[in-house]
């Protein structure tokens, strides 16, 4: 089959109520970002002129239209994105910590991403991408699980790429050992995998990313390229044998960290759609890392994700 998708991606898109400071009367204020993970990488992928589609439930509601309309105005096809009459857009309300990290609370009991069903799963879409992208939030329920672990396989049938980010948010699980078994499970099918430190110490119990790396790599071999973010840490990849690590770019002005592992994973997809995953040698496995460490960097340094995405320019900037 044509491939007329660069990259498919499923899974949540949801608002992510954000706080910036507070009112005259003292009371905080919140506001209302696009997000979910798998569409902040397509929105970075479109910024780079890949041709990208999302496959998702929101509900009828005005956060459902927004997301609606966000996804066009970023370019993303959005004709695998369906509406659920009866269960509101999914919420998540992201409280920034002193550390500069986050704690998230969710509003999805249940949520219009968890409704989407494998019957309803746009097969064309599907078949017809380079790269397929997933994680583990549309994998929380039953229904939802069943429906993505239906579109993973197809899309593997199909050719493409199987692109995994875990992307693990405790509070979703009913347990941490059904979030690990959802996480193996990804593991075992992708061919590209990003994986941020603490996900990392989750699966393998280590905290020394070389060590947890090696520990994957040998579990599971079909992982062909891996890469592990650090936050303020940089990033590593390992590919075979090559080990490559790039720091991270501090170059101040950070407001906002969300989406800023999402960019990093478009801009390693945007990577391999140019150069395949294939033959790569070191100093090309540091370039892919250093253009993503620079977008990830620049993402930060505004609200939101979706609509926060860099260009191009202004990332080859940060480079020279």
């Amino acid at each position: 089959m044509e491939k007329r998708y660069d990259a498919v991606a499923l899974g949540e898109l949801l608002i992510d109520f954000t706080e910036y400071g507070l009112s005259g009367q003292g009371n905080p204020l919140w506001e209302a970002n696009p997000g979910g993970a798998p569409c902040n990488v397509l929105a970075m992928l479109n910024r780079l002129g890949k041709k990208t589609a999302f496959i998702g439930k929101v509900g009828s509601d005005v956060y459902g239209r927004q997301l609606r309309e966000t996804l066009e105005t970023a370019g993303i096809d959005t004709s695998g994105l369906l509406t659920d009459p009866d269960v509101h857009t999914t919420l998540a309300i992201v409280h920034r910590l002193e550390n500069g990290d986050r704690d998230f609370s969710f509003y999805r009991d249940p949520g219009a991403d968890m409704m989407l069903r494998e019957d309803e799963l746009p097969l064309p879409l599907i078949e017809s991408s380079r790269i397929f992208h997933f994680g583990t939030l549309s994998m929380t329920h039953p229904g939802v699980r069943t429906a993505t672990q239906k579109a993973v396989r197809l899309a593997k049938k199909a050719g493409a790429l199987l692109s995994f980010d875990p992307n693990l948010r405790p509070p979703l699980w009913k347990s941490p050992e059904e979030a690990h078994k959802a996480i193996a499970w990804g593991l075992g099918i992708c061919d590209i995998l990003k994986i941020a430190d603490n996900e990392l110490t989750f699966m393998t119990g280590k905290t020394d990313f070389d060590e947890g790396a090696a520990l994957l790599q040998a579990q599971y071999p079909n992982i062909r390229l891996l890469n592990v973010t650090a936050g303020a840490g940089g990033s590593y990849c390992y590919s075979g044998e090559k080990r490559v690590f790039v720091p991270a770019f501090c170059l101040g002005g950070t407001v906002d960290t969300t989406g800023a592992g999402d960019t990093f994973c478009a801009c390693i997809l945007n990577d391999v759609l140019e150069n395949g995953l294939e033959g790569r040698d070191a100093a090309g496995l540091q370039s892919m890392l250093r253009f993503a460490n620079a977008a990830a960097y620049l993402v930060t340094t505004k609200k939101g994700a979706i609509r926060s995405m860099p260009e191009a320019e202004r990332i080859r900037e940060i480079l020279a």
